[in-house]
């Protein structure tokens, strides 16, 4: 049996490609209503304004994406093990949702200090310390190279999301289309996995 999208679910993939299109500040309500198929006084039923649409596709991202985080750095795996799995899951996550790293930077730029709180309110922290002390503890046997933890996952970070914001220069620059990019995308996980176990090999 298919189960038709609610008006509500339509609004909001009609959202995620104006906000992927135009970005936050160069979206329009109108613009939106139009991708959805529906008049704009529909939308401001379910939506009172841009900044509460942003808001609640916002929140479902980042919800999603915390999840997959806790589950990769929370197993009982070796550290190289759970490095290589965070990558896969943050990569196939932005490759199914390519809105998100755009989401984020928004959020960051427009309200830093309500990104923190959802951070805060996702318990990650306590995750994460316990990421970075095994960190230290590989380092201290001498399993990998010293490198200052936070660092270390900066450089994860980066290089799982930063392809996907620089997209449009990327594809601008080197001329090239849509299913070369997704074959580039398709090998980038092996690729920042190679790097990685290179980079922290003692």
């Amino acid at each position: 049996m298919i189960v038709e999208p609610s008006t509500e679910q339509i609004i909001k993939e009609a959202a995620k490609k104006i906000f992927v299109r135009k970005g936050f500040a160069g979206a329009r309500m109108q613009e939106i209503a139009e991708e959805a198929g529906i008049n704009k006084a529909l939308l401001h039923y379910y939506y009172r304004s841009k900044e509460k649409l942003f808001e609640g596709i916002f929140s479902e991202i980042f919800d999603h994406m915390i999840g997959q985080l806790k589950q990769s750095v929370t197993t009982d795996k070796p550290l190289i093990q759970k490095i290589e799995d965070f990558v896969d899951r943050y990569i196939s996550t932005i490759e199914q949702n390519p809105y998100i790293p755009l989401f984020i930077v928004n959020e960051i730029a427009q309200n830093p200090d309500r990104f923190v709180e959802k951070i805060k309110s996702k318990q990650v922290f306590p995750e994460l310390a316990g990421f970075f002390q095994q960190m230290l503890g590989e380092m201290e046997r001498g399993n990998i190279r010293e490198i200052p933890p936070l660092h270390l996952f900066l450089n994860i970070l980066g290089l799982c999301a930063f392809p996907f914001i620089a997209k449009p220069m990327v594809k601008a620059v080197s001329g090239m289309d849509e299913d070369t990019w997704e074959m580039l995308m398709k090998d980038r996980k092996k690729e920042v996995k190679t790097f990685i176990r290179r980079a922290l090999m003692a």
